[in-house]
């Protein structure tokens, strides 16, 4: 047992200091099992919406309790983070569109190194107090655990949306041995509105709340491997060339978007209003210069150009059909 502060005051503490850390909300949670996730993970994964994406049948029991990563897990930490920046987006379909959170410097490494010194705080704070920090590194269900912890709801997208900050944020947790006050979670205000699923230009959203990563255009264009994304799928890419935007550009809760105060998210001027021709002729040593400290190398060289010559192929399609 660590002896600190009562759990409230030491969990108002931890919020300020994530908040003074750059982060734009951190809420808490009991580390305790995800039942009801668990159910829709197992529905989702038995439909094969998981596409090729192997690694998200393995460690099931991880992914829905946090004691199964941390022994003796006591409570979730959620923070959010705002990547969002005004962005110079020709909207040209000769130009190449990469997903906004990928303009930037790698999130993976500066949520990292927040968190970290986030859990550095807390082990001085209670000395003997242990943890891990996770951003995509693990089978964590980031979206479920900010959810309970009351930093927004999944949206129809299935993208966490915050009343105050809109959705262009990225997410990431710690895990912890300490007692800490629980938040609860808000209330879902996605409504009626089906903004999301009639832009999805794949018919991704299957229904609401479900994605099906098949004919999903961010999963296609990063994930996948391989040359043989259907005809169809591809034809609906556009000249998205990493990842996709267009259901979080049409959601009516990015009104309140909150603008990023990382400048390391800041969209870098070699990634955007680049010509698909251009980008069709980057070697792999100009893709690793280019894409140095970046998410875009999830994809590697060759599925950035496969990308690239799908949506090049989009783009003669569209011309044939205007003349």
């Amino acid at each position: 047992m660590h002896r600190s502060r009562p759990p409230k005051e030491l969990s108002d503490l931890v919020k300020a200091k994530a908040l003074s850390l750059g982060f734009e909300a951190c809420g808490i949670s009991t580390a305790d099992s995800l039942a009801q996730e668990q159910s829709r993970l197992e529905e989702w994964l038995a439909r094969g919406y998981q596409a090729s994406m192997s690694w998200m049948n393995n460690h099931r029991e991880k992914r829905v309790d946090p004691r199964e990563l941390v022994e003796g897990a006591k409570s979730v930490v959620s923070v959010i983070q705002s990547y969002y920046h005004p962005l110079d987006q020709q909207e040209d379909p000769s130009i190449g569109k990469i997903s906004r959170y990928a303009l930037g410097e790698d999130y993976h490494l500066v949520m990292k190194e927040k968190l970290f010194e986030l859990l550095n705080w807390m082990m001085a704070e209670v000395p003997g107090c242990t943890g891990r920090a996770f951003v995509d590194s693990a089978p964590v269900m980031d979206k479920a655990w900010a959810a309970k912890a009351g930093l927004g709801w999944i949206g129809k997208h299935s993208n966490l949306i915050s009343p105050e900050h809109g959705s262009w944020f990225f997410i990431g947790e710690l895990i912890v041995d300490l007692d800490l006050a629980a938040d609860g979670p808000i209330l879902d205000h996605c409504g009626t509105c089906t903004r999301c699923i009639d832009a999805c230009p794949t018919d991704a959203i299957v229904q609401p709340y479900v994605v099906d990563a098949n004919l999903c255009i961010s999963y296609n264009t990063i994930e996948h491997r391989g040359n043989d994304v259907p005809t169809e799928v591809h034809e609906g890419h556009g000249n998205w060339i990493f990842g996709c935007d267009v259901c979080q550009e049409v959601c009516p809760w990015n009104k309140f978007r909150t603008e990023s105060s990382e400048p390391r998210y800041a969209p870098q001027a070699a990634r955007i209003n680049v010509p698909l021709e251009e980008w069709a002729e980057l070697t792999q040593e100009e893709f690793s210069a280019t894409f140095r400290k970046s998410a875009v190398k999830r994809t590697k060289w060759d599925g950035f150009i496969r990308n690239v010559q799908y949506a090049q192929k989009n783009e003669q399609k569209r011309h044939q059909a205007e003349e």
